[in-house]
């Protein structure tokens, strides 16, 4: 850079000197007598004296097509230069830590999200902008189903700032009579097919973050998955990262401790991030309903897990959709957002690999004192600390989790949130683990 701007001032300055030395020339000339004695003479002097402009004009001219000449080789060698320095400068040093990956640290990972008739779905995009640290590393795109105009001119205001796509297919699906009621879970699983297949294959992105379009975003929710998007690619027994605690109501999570993060064998969804590789397996055999659920089949679960965090990336602010409103009032409304960032990149994430979580989690769980669920609701035995809970069955299960507050659903036997049959929360400030008995063999469908 400071070769081209001295030969652009060198090139400057020769042009000024040469200019100033046809003004001096011109100036300098003595001037003509007073009176001349002959007409021809004077003729003749004025004659020579325009020759003379002239030539130094033509002079003149000429000079300044050779300095424009040399001006267009400095710009087209300092390109050069330019170029061939950057391919030879040594990379920027890596964030500490390094990732474990340097592919995964380079990774794009574009943010999908599903949207329909909510113009509220501002909200979500905003928070989206603002909070994401770079536009190449996380571009947004919009994909729009129903066709809502007051929508489309709700994303279309954010220009390129987004991609918005937009289904094709709006028409009603073909559905069995006993499940018209349910029209609207089936476009919702067909949108998720088509807009699925365009992140993976038109786009070919490598992953996806998928977000609906009635999700308010935490500040470090890109770092979140950014930190575990190198976890996910390592470690095989995970299939999806999800930004959701089902049980993460304010008062049943410690806040402060918000970089804690779980493995779970319920798929949490509500911000969620999967491989490409993960959508080769699921498109072919895509449902055509209820596909959440369906992600929580032992089919398409296959033993894998997901990572969850204690204090969620996102709040659902949308009671109004298909579900109308179903868990909303009693759950999602009380959903703790979390509002302090926590630097994932630098945390080290490997005590949620299989071995090392059993390793350290399962021994944990199962040396907590047993206390009865009483004895948790009359703030007994406080001088335990942190405690476990035992059930044996479906209905001890449902039972206790009822009582203690907890979602009591659930999905192919799974419990939410839970990990082997585990499930961990605060109880009035005390860590607390639902957990069955230490021989645990696996979950059983039939408890749905």
């Amino acid at each position: 850079m400071l070769k081209k701007s001295s030969l652009v001032l060198w090139g400057a300055a020769l042009f000024v000197a040469w200019n100033g030395l046809l003004l001096l020339f011109l100036w300098s000339r003595p001037p003509g007598p007073a009176s001349s004695s002959s007409s021809s003479s004077s003729a003749a002097e004025r004659g020579r004296l325009t020759e003379e402009v002239i030539r130094l004009a033509q002079d003149a001219e000429a000079e300044l097509e050779r300095q424009k000449e040399l001006l267009r080789q400095i710009h087209r060698y300092s390109g050069l230069w330019n170029r061939r320095r950057s391919a030879t400068k040594p990379p920027a040093p890596s964030p500490s830590p390094p990732a474990p990956d340097n592919a995964a640290a380079a990774t794009v990972l574009p943010v999908l999200v599903m949207a329909c008739d909510r113009s509220t779905v501002r909200r979500c995009l905003d928070k989206l902008l603002r909070y994401r640290p770079s536009a190449q590393r996380f571009p947004v795109i919009v994909s729009q189903d129903c066709g809502h105009a007051e929508t489309a001119r709700v994303i279309a205001s954010y220009g390129d700032a987004v991609a918005h796509i937009r289904q094709p297919e709006l028409g009603d699906v073909a559905v069995p009579p006993e499940h018209r009621k349910f029209q609207g879970y089936y476009k919702i699983a067909r949108h998720y097919r088509w807009a699925l297949g365009q992140v993976f294959r038109t786009f070919r992105y490598r992953a996806a973050i998928v977000v609906e379009d009635d999700l308010e975003v935490a500040p470090d929710f890109f770092e979140y998955f950014q930190a575990a998007f190198p976890l996910l690619l390592a470690d095989r027994s995970l299939w999806c990262v999800s930004a959701w605690n089902d049980n993460g109501k304010e008062q049943m999570v410690d806040a402060g401790q918000a970089e804690l993060l779980y493995r779970t064998d319920f798929f949490p969804g509500l911000g969620w991030l999967l491989l490409a590789e993960l959508w080769d397996e699921l498109e072919p055999k895509w449902p055509r309903a209820f596909w959440d659920d369906w992600m929580r089949q032992p089919e398409q679960r296959r033993g894998r897990s997901c990572i969850r965090p204690e204090v969620s990336r996102t709040m659902t602010f949308g009671r109004k959709g298909v579900s109308h409103g179903q868990f909303f009032d009693q759950y999602l409304k009380f959903i703790k957002l979390n509002d302090r960032f926590v630097p994932f990149t630098r945390l080290d994430l490997s005590y949620l690999k299989k071995e090392e979580y059993e390793r350290s989690f399962l021994p944990r769980v199962y040396a907590a004192p047993e206390v009865r669920v009483e004895e948790l609701q009359g703030n007994q035995r406080r001088e335990l600390g942190t405690v476990r809970v035992q059930y044996t069955g479906r209905d001890s299960f449902k039972a206790f989790a009822k009582a203690l507050g907890l979602m009591d659903d659930l999905k192919s036997g799974v419990p939410r949130a839970g990990y082997r049959g585990i499930v961990s929360f605060v109880y009035r400030g005390r860590r607390v683990y639902l957990a069955p008995p230490s021989d645990w063999t696996g979950y059983d469908p039939s408890w749905s």
